[in-house]
């Protein structure tokens, strides 16, 4: 059931009563908010600006069904109008978020939802609580003289990165759809626009905390804990101390996140406060990349000019942000000031913990080790520093290797190398740790591809798929989406969406959206 949020939807005679009899006929969204409830300081009430022809571009009917939503395929233009802002759902109750954040290490007190609208929350199948928020809606009172729209290109990036990531097994927002607007965004150039629909545990930041911090209101922030506890983390109510449990708790996740990113080459880029959610998902897709060949230090992103986000710093910064989230926490953590700051740090130092195993323990399995030895570590970070020096493909090498676990030819594996012999030596090295295990090799192949995708959405067909996009063409765009949907299906290293790009094709940056 859909109240109308902008004009009348008139069916092709002009009149309007068929179509608007679909409408409060189809009920696509069944709302059960809370964040509303929570006061006005939380967030303030923003309706999507309705655009001029919306159009569907893609609608993930996938999803749809994990969320238990009734759809009907064969209606395209009232989704259109739903999913551009343009209908507003009964049951909605529109507002933008107010947080803070941290960007690139400097602290803004007000950031906000600018060009992002909630539109409330459904309960998926699974009898968890999901948000639906179109994200390229229009202004709201955060939108800090932005247009508040979203560009074609940057809503497709999103939809293709956040849908491989959650194939990928990485927690992560969701893809509903992506709907063209029928008008202009201005950015450096004149663009399509377009909107996003994102499903996520919450948008609730990091960021959201320091938002109240900052302003001294501990009692927000108290109720804020509160709600992201009743909401994420129902176990930890009855804890001794149920907000150091809280945090606990989120840097664990983010621990556990950040190692899940590293062990498929996956680069953020844009790791501000306002950021990093407190469910534990990958949220906001603005210039992020995958690696191509293994450098820790590559940095994709055209705002990042100091490499604060290299791939190989996402493990320090999440610990840093952990740590921006303790501090809005102090005065709940503890009797006195020395007592919380004793505790957030501990926290924190649990923090390395919990990555450095679950990053060792995913990178154990993608070279196909099922038990543990002391010499692991070396190992791992010898092939790593092998893979670097040679510029070796990083999924293509991970890949290979499970051929190599399983008796093939090491010649596939040692074309990811520059110097062949140097990847003979850490091969060597490799095949003798395996010889203390008891797996077969067809046992050790199948874990390893499990775990070791052999397509990625690779950048130079992100940036392929978005130039057609621009041009009318969404051909390739489908190709790439429906390519990732099966990331460790077995290919062939030189199909299409498997291969690295050659010298010409390579991306060197990426950027925001905004």
């Amino acid at each position: 059931m859909f109240a109308n949020a902008g004009n009348p939807i008139l069916s092709a005679d002009g009149n309007c009563f068929s179509a608007l009899r679909v409408v409060m006929e189809s009920a696509l969204f069944t709302f059960d908010n809370s964040y509303v409830r929570l006061p006005g300081q939380f967030h303030a009430v923003a309706s999507p600006v309705p655009v001029q022809a919306p159009s569907l571009i893609r609608f993930n009917h996938d999803l749809a069904r994990e969320l238990g939503l009734e759809t009907d395929a064969t209606d395209a233009a009232l989704y259109a109008d739903l999913l551009a802002g343009n209908l507003l759902p009964v049951g909605a109750e529109p507002i933008a978020q107010a947080y803070a954040g941290h960007q690139f290490g400097h602290f803004s007190p007000q950031l906000g939802d600018g060009r992002a609208i909630l539109l409330g929350e459904i309960i998926d199948n699974k009898g968890e609580r999901r948000d639906v928020q179109l994200k390229g809606a229009g202004q709201t009172p955060f939108s800090r003289r932005g247009d508040g729209r979203a560009a074609l290109g940057p809503v497709l990036r999103e939809y293709i990165v956040s849908e491989a990531m959650h194939a990928l097994g990485i927690p992560t927002s969701r893809a509903l759809a992506a709907v063209l607007t029928g008008e202009p965004v201005y950015r450096e150039t004149t663009l399509p626009g377009a909107v996003l629909t994102r499903i996520a545990a919450s948008h609730i930041r990091i960021g959201t905390f320091q938002f109240f911090a900052a302003r001294g209101d501990t009692d927000s922030v108290r109720l804020l804990a509160d709600h992201v506890i009743e909401r994420h983390y129902p176990a930890l109510k009855d804890s001794q101390n149920p907000y150091l449990a809280l945090l606990d708790g989120v840097a664990a996740r983010q621990a556990g996140l950040v190692a899940r990113w590293m062990h498929v080459g996956f680069i953020h880029g844009v790791m501000n406060t306002d950021n990093m959610t407190v469910s534990g998902e990958t949220i906001d897709f603005g210039p992020c990349a995958f690696l191509d060949e293994y450098d820790p230090a590559k940095v994709f992103s055209s705002i990042d000019q100091q490499g604060r986000y290299a791939y190989g710093n996402q493990p320090g910064i999440a610990q840093w942000n952990i740590a921006r989230l303790a501090e809005t926490l102090l005065p709940l953590l503890g009797e006195n000031e020395e007592e919380a700051i004793a505790a957030a740090n501990a926290s924190l130092v649990e923090f390395g913990k919990v990555f450095q195993d679950a990053w060792l323990d995913g990178m154990r399995r993608k070279i196909g080790l099922f038990d543990q030895a002391d010499d692991d570590l070396a190992l791992v970070q010898s092939l790593l520093e092998t893979m670097h020096r040679n510029e070796a493909d990083f999924t293509l090498t991970f890949r290979a290797l499970c051929d190599v676990a399983e008796g093939g030819a090491i010649s596939g594996l040692r074309a990811n190398f520059t110097d062949p012999e140097d990847c003979r030596q850490w091969v060597d090295r490799w095949q003798a740790r395996l010889g203390q295990e008891k797996q077969t090799p067809a046992e050790r192949a199948a874990l390893m591809k499990a775990v070791n995708p052999s397509i990625i959405p690779r950048n130079h067909r992100v940036e392929e798929a978005l130039a057609a996009a621009e041009n009318g063409d969404f051909s390739p765009f489908e190709a790439l989406v429906e390519a990732t949907r099966t990331p460790y299906a077995d290919r062939e290293p030189d199909s299409f969406y498997a291969q690295a790009p050659l010298l010409d094709q390579r991306v060197t940056r990426t950027f925001c959206g905004t």
